[in-house]
């Protein structure tokens, strides 16, 4: 999506990917500045430790406590987070948020991403996790109502689902059962696969409103340019780079 971008503005740049073990963040976060790197695009599972490694760090990426994006502005790397905005955007395709009731599954960085921007779009928020205690621990942090465990979900009167978990990544599996998801609701998606994942194929079949993730990615790969080239780059380039890629 990013070569296509900058093939589209006629920037002179190129985007790689390099996989780095977590004992070796550090070092190639050392290793780009000294190479003069710009712009990094962080993934998991580095978007929380990162910002220890940064020289600055902006207030929505201070607040959610994770980042997925490193800019280099002088000799400095400043941290951002677009997760967020690309999370918002993809759920506002089918209405408004403020006023919902959202639920988000998982407690890492996507899901601290998905409870900042619910909350800025004024919508209240439910963390539910499988590890009970990290949900309570991000929900204190960011503001939402409560925590609580995966099998809650059947008992909250939700109007938005977010999953932020990995499941659905690696195996068709969902993180939550079929019968608790509901008519009616948006219900998006966080993994990212070239076909619908089984947790939205099940609420579409439960007359949900699915999201995939890709329009996550996108989104918030469209502000990752805006903040490294100052330009808008064109959605529809970036959704023919995802579709030709998935």
């Amino acid at each position: 999506m990013h070569n296509a971008a900058f093939a589209a503005l006629g920037i002179d740049a190129v985007y790689l990917a390099f996989d780095v073990p977590p004992a070796r963040l550090e070092a190639a976060v050392a290793g780009c500045r000294s190479l003069g790197v710009r712009q990094l695009a962080i993934s998991l599972p580095h978007k929380e430790r990162v910002l220890a490694l940064a020289d600055r760090v902006d207030p929505d990426a201070r607040a959610i406590g994770a980042a997925n994006t490193l800019t280099l502005e002088g000799s400095a790397f400043v941290a951002s987070n677009t997760d967020w905005i690309g999370l918002v955007r993809a759920l506002e395709r089918a209405g408004a948020l403020a006023g919902c009731q959202a639920v988000v599954l998982g407690a890492g960085g996507a899901a601290r991403a998905a409870v900042f921007g619910l909350r800025e779009r004024g919508a209240r928020v439910v963390v539910l996790n499988r590890t009970v205690s990290r949900a309570q621990n991000l929900a204190a942090d960011l503001g939402a109502e409560r925590a609580g465990p995966l099998e809650a979900l059947r008992d909250i009167p939700y109007d938005v689902l977010v999953n932020t978990t990995s499941v659905g990544l690696t195996r068709d599996a969902s993180p939550v059962a079929a019968e608790a998801l509901r008519p009616g609701t948006r219900v998006l998606d966080a993994v990212y696969a070239g076909s619908r994942t089984r947790l939205l194929r099940q609420a579409a079949a439960r007359g949900a409103r699915p999201i995939e993730g890709k329009w996550m990615l996108i989104e918030q790969a469209l502000e990752q340019l805006r903040l490294w080239t100052g330009k808008e780059a064109p959605r529809e380039v970036l959704e023919a780079a995802f579709d030709a890629a998935t």
